[in-house]
């Protein structure tokens, strides 16, 4: 597989970069966005195997929490806080983002990121790379993860079944098991194939990714779904969990997913905003919707930001005074 140019994504030259920048440094801090989801942390996965390869040592880094019941099981290889590094440790040291390129989105890690050698590999819509670093964002590509998958493909050759497993998980999560792909994704199809052949098996992989959720999430569901309003002749719906749900049904493996899914099945939904009261004085919200609604744009309005289809955000404010601001945002491209 050496070589090949998958999807005009991942080119030899790109390639490259990344080995150069791994031959420069003989430590690496391999990061994520905070509150990971299954194609974060299985993108700091596969770039830990390149790693491996090229024999150099690193550590996992994410400030959490590891709230999605799918990425539970990885929260042991990931720490929030760094090693000690010395000022001579530093210069020698490389920091590799994942999944994310803006810092801010990193959260709250115990030691100094600013200053390291950086290199980013992202692909939301939003992602831009910052003077000084280096990295590649192609929006183009459905996860990170199957960036990661073409970069190893490219440097090291075929996939360990283990790896293969991690990275068709990776991207299944992030496509919502292909179903958010279009008729452009042929590559894509290829490349898991590929993962397949090396011994994935994905109605196993589609078993870890729904199942062994906590009867709360279905109850919480309820709760949401009659909340759901219905704005601008009802091609937005908007709902919300306050502090007192929170606080009913506790934090761990909520289910948005399927929340999106019922309210987008709706007739004439052409988006969906779920608020949450994270704190008295801040929220976080999910923003989907379907083909011609671009909810990155008006996430980054908040502050966040995304992929066209599927975006987020958190920012200071209450769930009563937002919602009417994501409204106006709405109102002006529905």
């Amino acid at each position: 597989n050496k070589g090949i140019n998958f999807m005009n994504l991942v080119k030899k030259d790109d390639a490259d970069a990344l080995k150069s920048f791994i031959e420069k440094h003989n430590f690496f801090l391999v990061i994520g966005h905070k509150e990971p989801d299954g194609d974060c942390i299985t993108s700091c996965l596969g770039l830990a195997a390149i790693l491996d390869y090229y024999k150099k040592d690193y550590q996992l880094l994410n400030a959490g929490p590891f709230k999605r019941n799918e990425v539970a099981r990885y929260q042991e290889k990931f720490s929030d806080t760094m090693e000690f590094l010395d000022s001579s440790e530093r210069e020698s040291t490389g920091l590799i983002i994942c999944d994310c390129s803006e810092i801010t989105r990193l959260g709250d890690i115990d030691g100094d990121l600013r200053g390291l050698d950086t290199f980013i590999i992202d692909h939301h819509k939003t992602g831009v790379l910052e003077e000084n670093m280096q990295g590649y964002i192609n929006p183009e590509a459905p996860a990170c993860a199957f960036l990661i998958q073409l970069f190893y493909e490219t440097l090291v050759g075929p996939l360990t079944k283990e790896l293969a497993e991690v990275l068709f998980f990776g991207i299944c999560t992030d496509t919502g098991y292909f179903r958010f792909l279009g008729t452009d994704s042929a590559p894509v199809f290829e490349a898991v194939s590929r993962l397949v052949s090396y011994g994935v098996n994905p109605k196993e992989t589609y078993r870890l990714m729904n199942s062994g959720k906590p009867y709360s999430t279905r109850k919480l569901v309820g709760v949401l779904l009659d909340k759901a309003e219905r704005y601008l002749n009802g091609k937005l719906v908007v709902t919300y969990e306050s502090l007192e749900d929170t606080k009913s049904y506790g934090q761990d493996g909520r289910d948005s997913d399927a929340l999106y899914q019922l309210l987008l099945a709706v007739e004439g939904v052409e988006a969906v905003v779920f608020l949450r009261q994270d704190t008295v004085t801040t929220c976080t919200a999910g923003f989907r919707s379907q083909d011609k609604i671009d909810v990155s744009a008006i996430a980054a309005k908040f502050g966040g930001g995304g992929h066209k289809n599927a975006s987020g955000m958190s920012c200071n404010g209450k769930v009563e005074t937002l919602i009417p601001q994501i409204v106006k945002e709405f109102a002006r491209v529905m």
